[in-house]
């Protein structure tokens, strides 16, 4: 371990020649690359050094209370000593999950698909409302969320939506989100007063770059047709809508969002890509079976993960045992407390998996 922190210290030093070197500042696109590597090691670094300074300090006041001869300067010493214990672990706790192996993906902006479940009209309202709540979340983080398609119902419901969230780390801060939300309350149809339970799916994929995800044109079937529903007089009347079809594995993305047909193109090649990455990364969650054990799982959509209760005005996570009674902030994107402690909580379940491999 000393070692390991010893060649991370190393190279974020010759990291740091290397960003003022006239060479690599001439070179935009090689100095783009060091400056992201040099962020990258910058907290850990930080981190590193902490630790070993919070170290030293102990080892002294360890020092004064053998060697002081005066009562009261080893009882300063001492307290400053449980302290330092005290600040030490959580540090070093902090370090290790630094240090754990990050996920590739964690920086990608992400494809957000909510899809109404069980339930009928209700369970539309609520994929609408769900929608709405990630986006107040996403406006909360300083993202972009952009919807690139959605199926609205005639009682202001949707049936899917399609939405991309571009920003910082937004795949490592919605990762968890992937799953099936219930919903329980009494719908505004409901004469006798009686609670409903409906449910919607979440898939959060990270979004593909093509360099990720390698398409071969000719394994492609595109479709045009005329758009339907809303969309003013290019309605039904021009070809702009797309379906793609991947014929391997027989994906398919329709967009008809925008009146130009390049545009659909472009946001469903973007879906396709994403669709097909999960597929791929699924197979390999499927061929490590171990390891989901201790993590999210597959991220399958039949699994629950979170019920929204109106009535008693809670949500609770079923994964961690998490209940919070302030609904209405949860819908408004106040979603903070759920993500960070989902988290922390997968962090540590990666900690015991690396301790038991180690």
């Amino acid at each position: 371990m000393l070692e390991k922190l010893a060649q991370i210290e190393k190279n974020y030093e010759e990291l740091t020649e290397q960003i003022s070197s006239p060479e690599i500042m001439s070179d935009m696109k090689t100095y783009a690359r060091v400056m992201k590597q040099h962020s990258d090691l910058g907290e850990l670094v930080e981190k590193i050094r902490a630790v070993r300074k919070m170290q030293e300090d102990l080892q002294g006041a360890r020092d004064i209370v053998e060697a002081a001869d005066d009562d009261e300067m080893r009882e300063l010493a001492g307290l400053e000593i449980v302290e330092l214990e005290e600040k030490l672990t959580a540090a070093e706790e902090e370090l290790k999950v630094l240090l754990l192996p990050k996920d590739p993906n964690d920086e990608k902006n992400v494809i957000l698909e909510i899809r109404a479940g069980t339930g009928g009209d209700e369970a539309t309202l609520f994929a609408a409302e769900v929608l709405r709540m990630y986006a107040r979340y996403a406006e909360r983080q300083g993202w972009k969320m952009e919807i690139l398609e959605t199926s609205d119902t005639g009682v202001g419901g949707i049936k899917d939506a399609t939405a991309v969230i571009e920003g910082d780390n937004v795949y490592s801060k919605l990762r968890y989100e992937s799953g099936v939300h219930r919903v329980q309350r009494v719908p505004q149809t409901e004469t006798s007063g009686r609670i409903h339970t409906s449910a919607i799916t979440v898939a959060v994929l990270p979004e593909a770059e093509e360099v990720d995800v390698q398409i071969n044109q000719n394994d492609l079937r595109i479709d045009t047709f005329c758009s339907s529903g809303p969309g003013g007089q290019s309605v039904n009347t021009t070809y702009s809508a797309v379906r793609i079809t991947h014929l391997p594995t027989n994906v398919v993305v329709s967009m008809q969002d925008e009146k130009s047909q390049i545009k659909n193109r472009e946001k469903a090649m973007r879906v396709l890509r994403a669709r097909l990455q999960e597929l791929e990364e699924q197979k390999q969650h499927d061929a490590l079976s171990a390891e989901r054990k201790s993590m999210v799982g597959s991220g399958d959509r039949s699994e629950k993960i979170r019920t929204y209760n109106f009535k008693e005005n809670r949500v609770s996570d079923h994964r961690i045992g998490l209940t919070v009674h302030q609904l209405e902030l949860v819908m408004e994107g106040q979603l903070d407390e759920f993500i960070e402690s989902l988290t922390t909580h997968y962090q540590t379940e990666k900690l015991k998996a690396e301790s038991v491999s180690a």
